[in-house]
């Protein structure tokens, strides 16, 4: 079964600054800020929604197709997938255009300044979910703001269940929107902020909005995940991690395992606990798409943590 994941392509370059921002931002000086932090240390990472989700179940044997655009300067990133065997055909190019792109500084305290670049994802919308036959589930993640609308609308034309993940897009949608969303989706994933943001925007708590959808699931990091399902709440402790070393993408690499649970026909407790197996395994690596398992490791993982395999 082909899984069509609608999201961003992005390259993150992670710099290290090697003091503290406290020691060089004036507080009373901020309307003047003009500063400059010298980061010996460099790398660049695969990223973005679609390809985080993507690179997480061609680890579970699955065929993602991941839907995105992308600028002029993917050809490492195609020829990543190409090597992966990861499906490129929906990703499509937007000419006079870069991918995007977010630059991340850490400084010695893990705080972050970010900056972000939408570039050719803002353009998402040019793609459309093919009514063919070819995609029997889906996931509408973090892109450009027209793209998740038009996609989630597009899923539900075309009578194909989807996972609704608006992350960290979540701020470009109102109230009414995110119910309209939820009135399209079969299933819903947010982490914990993000549930108590759309519980402010909609006015309705978690379990009135998961009454519109089959399942709507809400992460909360070390305290593993709840899923509320038929009336009530599943709550999936986490999975065993033998060290932590960064947390970038485990949101995706859990998606991963949620929809590789929901194509293969797992009962909601096993799909959950692979979920958080998925998370494990990429926290204990740096950057979103440096994680690698077999299935059997990914079983015995699973079994490691919740004492059965998964298959």
């Amino acid at each position: 079964m082909s899984t069509l994941i609608c999201g961003s392509i992005a390259f993150d370059s992670i710099m290290v600054f090697g003091g503290r921002f406290k020691d060089h931002i004036l507080p009373d000086k901020v309307h003047i800020l003009n500063v400059a932090f010298l980061v010996p240390q460099l790398r660049r990472e695969f990223g973005g929604t679609a390809g985080n989700i993507a690179y997480s179940l061609k680890l579970l044997g699955d065929h993602p197709l991941p839907m995105a655009t992308v600028g002029s300067d993917a050809a490492d990133y195609l020829r990543r997938f190409d090597a992966l065997g990861i499906d490129s055909r929906h990703l499509r190019e937007v000419a006079d255009s870069y991918t995007a792109q977010a630059f991340i500084t850490t400084d010695l305290d893990d705080n972050q300044i970010t900056a972000f670049h939408p570039g050719a994802m803002s353009h998402s919308h040019l793609n459309e979910v093919p009514g063919d036959g070819s995609v029997r589930l889906g996931i509408v993640a973090p892109d450009g703001r027209e793209g998740m609308l038009a996609h989630a609308s597009q899923f539900a034309a075309h009578g194909i269940p989807f996972v609704f993940d608006p992350g960290q897009g979540l701020p470009m949608f109102d109230g009414a929107e995110l119910q309209h969303f939820l009135s399209l989706a079969s299933y819903a994933v947010f982490n914990d902020y993000e549930a108590q943001l759309v519980v402010e925007k909609t006015g309705s708590d978690i379990p009135t909005l998961a009454r519109s959808v089959s399942a709507l699931i809400v992460t909360r990091g070390a305290q593993g995940s709840d899923i509320y399902v038929d009336g009530r709440v599943l709550h999936i402790a986490t999975a065993t991690t033998r060290r932590v070393v960064d947390p970038t993408g485990c949101g995706d690499a859990y998606r991963a395992g949620l929809l590789h649970g929901l194509a293969n026909g797992m009962d909601w407790e096993t799909t959950g606990r692979l979920a958080a197996v998925m998370g494990a395994l990429k926290i204990e690596h740096s950057g979103a798409q440096n994680h690698g398992a077999s299935r059997d490791e990914i079983s015995d993982r699973f079994r490691e943590s919740f004492g059965f395999r998964p298959w």
